[in-house]
């Protein structure tokens, strides 16, 4: 006879323990100091940057100052010099300079031209761009490099040319001198290149998935161009018609020949402003190009007013 004894048993160990938890982590960083202190020892002073967030750096006060020195030098006190002259004779006499008939006429003249031409650019320089950007042809490098060529050229050398083929022994047989057409084609000339240049880099960018897509669609292709790709060039081309616009009614170089400098047909502003110098009136003179700088700045600032909410737009979108 076997006698046997029920011992109570346990649970079974468990074969494969894995591993532990481990050494506790340092709650310390090597310097002594928690993860989220900062050298002086304030807690939470250190936080971890979002993605996407700019790293900005500061600007010294050194090179701040560089930088007021130089635009004052450049643009502040010449601004300033030319209001204190233009005020020689005080308000009164500003205002006669401002409102003479001679003065209104070439005023207006300017003003018309140089808004007329600011259009056409705006036009003809976004058609350029695209065929430029979007199209492959034999001469294309010639071609982007003749845009820029009114930017290197002395611009009377543009009005020796302009008279050379539209002038009275034109080998073409059209004759602009002294007339407004060929005003406007010499402002056209030096400020092409504005717009063409401002529309480029935007039409580059532009991602081509959105017009296949519509293009799948049966979208045509002027719904395409109208709904997807000029709302993203109107930035572009406003900024470069509006510096078109600007450089314009400051012209002088190119008109100076082909225009002929007739009071009330083809005088503008730049070349009134020079017989007033030449007559002896430097205040009435300083006063027709205060006029000139206020429409200047007045369009860059709307201009820039522009971009700045169209781009905060498309970052809030």
């Amino acid at each position: 006879m076997s006698l046997s004894t029920d011992v109570p048993r346990g649970p079974d160990p468990d074969p494969d323990p894995g591993p532990g938890p481990g050494p506790e982590p340092d709650s310390q960083s090597p310097d002594g100091r928690a993860p989220d202190q900062d050298p002086g020892g304030r807690t939470g002073a250190r936080r971890s940057r979002p993605p996407g967030e700019r790293v900005r750096f500061g600007v010294s006060p050194a090179a701040l100052g560089v930088v007021v020195l130089w635009v004052s030098i450049l643009v502040a006190l010449p601004i300033a010099a030319l209001v204190a002259t233009s005020l020689t004779g005080g308000p009164r006499g500003f205002w006669a300079a401002v409102t003479r008939p001679s003065a209104l006429a070439a005023l207006g003249i300017t003003l018309a031209l140089a808004a007329g031409v600011a259009l056409l650019n705006a036009v003809a320089g976004t058609v350029i761009a695209w065929v430029l950007v979007r199209d492959d042809f034999r001469g294309k490098q010639l071609i982007d490099a003749l845009i820029d060529l009114p930017f290197a050229l002395p611009t009377i050398v543009a009005s020796i040319v302009l008279l050379s083929l539209y002038g009275p022994e034109s080998p073409v047989g059209v004759h602009l001198a002294g007339t407004r057409a060929g005003v406007a084609m010499a402002l056209a000339f030096v400020t092409l290149p504005f717009v063409v240049r401002a529309v480029q880099p935007v039409m580059r960018e532009l991602d081509d998935d959105a017009e296949e897509a519509a293009a799948s669609l049966g979208a045509p292709g002027w719904t395409i161009f109208r709904r997807i790709i000029w709302p993203v060039l109107l930035p572009a081309v406003a900024s470069g018609t509006g510096l078109s616009f600007a450089r314009a009614i400051g012209e002088f170089g190119s008109v100076v020949l082909i225009g002929g400098n007739l009071p009330g047909r083809t005088q503008i502003a730049s070349q009134y402003i020079q017989q007033l110098i030449e007559v002896g009136d430097p205040a009435s003179a300083a006063a027709v190009s205060v006029v000139l700088l206020v429409v200047s700045f007045a369009v860059l600032t709307t201009l820039r007013l522009v971009s700045d909410r169209t781009q905060r737009r498309e970052e809030a979108s």
